[in-house]
């Protein structure tokens, strides 16, 4: 029994302390301050929360609760000196609340703790009552009425100085219409509107001034621009004339040109195409010649083969079969040699066969190979002659085109075997001496040597002149050679020796070379 009652005790003890717990326990919520005074740290007279919370303990501490909402006061300010001592009228309405700020929030648990919204908020308009006449004190009337942000800096910044000692901060500041006793403010504000309408008058005549020199310039600049618009559109007009000419010209040219160069085009792609077809057939009648010699040789050649290994499989057979016989020594000798000389007869006649016919089988393949060649070669040459015939009618009246186009064809040939010329000259290397002078030409020794180089080559219409074709004149022409001049007959000698130009005299130094 006495178990039972120490451990309900202690039960009880444990629910005790942790209701005590939880109700000493305090939330500071957002718009409050809790303020806790009594044996608190560091020797201070109460500790401030915003937000948080705190354990309050029981009988040595303490706490109280701090509104954080904003007030407004309204502050009729009436008959407060200026610096001019014109007294004046500043209607304004502050809002203050209790500051959050440390070090200030102990302020106002010291002198505010106890107080309600309404004796708080007599206290801060006490406080703001001194500061705004000592502001409006040490400004003149026309700062007051012009500058009210300067007027609004002064009061925040004096009354803010003073609410901070009482823990509270200013959150807004707003002044009304000012005005004054001797009608200053409004005397002000009429020349304020006098000079204002003037102003405008002079900014209205400016503007009409302005307008009108707008106007005429415009109207100026415009009949310019217009003219100068309309010339260029003339301008613009004959280029455009003369481009389109242009144009059209060159697109004429462009589509003869054209036309003229499908035109050889298309003869010459014919003429491939002519080409190609005949070697196609040159390939299919070799293919055929090929054909007809393998069906002969298998005809012909494979059939004796068969003979001749059939003969020796037969003499074979009879001189085993003689063997079998068991006749005497002497006949199966004489059998077995006759068989021999049988199987070898008809071995050499079987070989003398399939010679013949392997020969006859050449011959007639040679011969068909041949055959389908020249028909090749004939069937190449008529259908050439053919095209050549279609090409030289195409040309009309103007034959040497027809020629110009079969030159151009060989053109690559010749040139070719005009390269080859020098083709096998081997140079290790070509030193040139030049002295730096030129002759009557302008042409320098280093510029002789390449052109006798390059003249070394055998010319295009010596080479063409040897093939039997003269080559036209938009390919260029060959300078005759000029002939010596026969020897004049001999004359007789003058009285005096004729003067001979450029010749030199007594004192002067003929050529050196």
């Amino acid at each position: 029994m006495p178990e039972f009652i120490a451990i309900v005790a202690l039960v009880f003890l444990f629910a005790a302390t942790a209701i005590i717990f939880a109700l000493r326990y305090k939330r500071c919520p957002s718009d409050r301050l809790l303020v806790v005074y009594g044996k608190v740290k560091g020797g201070k007279s109460a500790n401030c929360y915003h937000g948080g919370a705190a354990f309050i303990w029981p009988v040595i501490q303490g706490y109280q609760w701090l509104d954080l909402t904003p007030l407004p006061i309204d502050i009729r300010l009436e008959g407060a000196l200026s610096k001019q001592n014109i007294r004046v009228n500043t209607p304004s309405t502050f809002t203050v609340g209790v500051s959050t700020e440390p070090g200030v929030m102990e302020n106002a648990a010291e002198r505010m703790l106890g107080l309600g919204l309404t004796e708080i908020k007599e206290l801060a308009k006490d406080i703001i009552f001194g500061q705004m006449r000592v502001v409006i004190a040490t400004m003149d009337i026309e700062e007051i009425n012009a500058d009210r942000d300067k007027l609004i800096a002064n009061i925040s910044t004096g009354v803010e100085v003073e609410l901070k000692k009482v823990g509270l901060r200013l959150i807004n500041v707003n002044v009304q219409d000012i005005t004054d006793e001797s009608g200053y403010i409004d005397a002000l504000g009429q020349e304020a509107a006098s000079k204002a309408i003037a102003d405008a008058k002079v900014k209205v005549a400016e503007a009409q001034r302005d307008g009108d020199i707008g106007a005429a310039e415009a109207s100026r600049d415009q009949r310019v621009r217009v003219a100068d618009a309309n010339a260029k559109a003339t301008e613009g007009e004959n280029l455009a004339t003369v481009d389109i000419a242009n144009s059209n010209a060159e697109r004429r040219m462009k589509e003869a040109e054209a036309e003229r160069a499908a035109s050889a085009a298309e003869k010459v792609k014919a003429a491939q195409a002519l080409q190609e077809a005949y070697a196609a057939e040159k390939t299919s009648e070799e293919e055929r010649a090929k054909r007809e010699k393998a069906t002969q040789q298998a005809n012909i050649v494979v059939p004796a083969e068969i003979a001749k290994e059939k003969a020796i499989v037969d003499a074979e057979a009879r001189a085993e079969s003689i063997r079998r016989t068991q006749m005497g020594e002497s006949d199966a000798v004489r059998l077995e040699k006759q068989a021999e000389a049988d199987g070898l007869k008809a071995v050499k006649q079987a070989e003398a066969d399939g010679l013949r016919f392997k020969l006859t089988a050449e011959a007639d393949g040679q011969r068909l190979k041949l055959l389908a060649e020249a028909e090749g070669v004939e069937q190449v040459l008529t259908k050439k002659a053919k095209g050549f015939y279609e090409l030289v009618n195409s040309v009309g009246a103007d034959k040497a085109l027809a020629t110009q186009l079969l030159l151009i064809e060989q053109m690559p040939k010749l040139v070719e075997e005009q390269a080859k010329a020098i083709a096998n000259l081997k140079i290790d290397k070509i030193t040139v001496w030049d002295n730096g002078k030129s002759d009557a030409n302008g042409k320098g020794g280093t510029a002789d040597f390449v052109s006798g180089l390059v003249g070394s080559l055998p010319p295009l219409h010596e080479i063409t002149k040897n093939a039997g074709v003269q080559l036209p004149d938009f390919l260029g022409s060959q300078t005759p050679t000029k002939q010596p001049a026969p020897p004049a007959a001999a004359a007789t000698p003058p009285a005096t020796p004729p003067t001979i130009p450029n010749q030199p005299g007594p004192d002067q130094a003929g050529p050196q070379v």
